[in-house]
């Protein structure tokens, strides 16, 4: 078994982030390879990813179980690929870290059986932190455009451009006087 955890700061309250991860075709929506996602119920779905690595690329049917929702600061999970030995599962939670930021953490963990387990795992190994770092930051980023949060560089980057436009107007003006 492999098995990894990435946190991730989200400028939003956790009411708001809990508003947002209680949905889980939101969770399938930013994981790469999504194709799409089909609700069987309030605690399972099936994902279906194009998944690669190296030359290998293949469509697989993922079977997603919620064993708990226990919001807004954990939710307990499970997986299962369709046709393949794999499973796994893992853990979100999420703290809040002041009035409007929560700390959220990812803990993920992957495992084979049969003849191949050794092969999943020697692949899965070096790719499943880099996997899981790049969902928290994604789930992290998508929570932050819900709610309406701007980062501060493309809020500096809007106040420049203003500031820019009023000096060459300001500029232009001058000019044609």
């Amino acid at each position: 078994m492999i098995e990894t955890e990435q946190s991730a700061t989200v400028e939003a309250g956790i009411a708001d982030v809990w508003d947002y991860v209680q949905d889980i075709a939101r969770w399938a929506a930013i994981m790469p390879g999504y194709q799409a996602c089909e609700i069987v119920d309030e605690n399972t779905s099936r994902w279906t990813l194009k998944v690669g690595v190296g030359g290998l690329v293949r469509t697989v049917k993922v079977l997603v179980t919620v064993e708990a929702w226990n919001g807004p600061g954990a939710v307990r999970f499970t997986y299962k690929l369709a046709g393949d030995p794999v499973q796994g599962g893992g853990t979100y939670t999420a703290r809040a870290t002041g009035p409007t930021q929560t700390e959220i953490s990812l803990r993920v963990n992957v495992s084979g059986s049969g003849p191949m387990a050794p092969m999943w795992e020697a692949m899965g190994k070096p790719l499943l932190p880099t996997f899981a770092r790049g969902f928290a930051d994604q789930l992290a980023a998508e929570i932050e455009k819900a709610v309406g949060h701007v980062p501060a560089a493309q809020e500096h980057a809007g106040l420049l451009g203003w500031l820019k436009a009023i000096w060459n107007r300001l500029f232009k003006r001058e000019n044609s006087r």
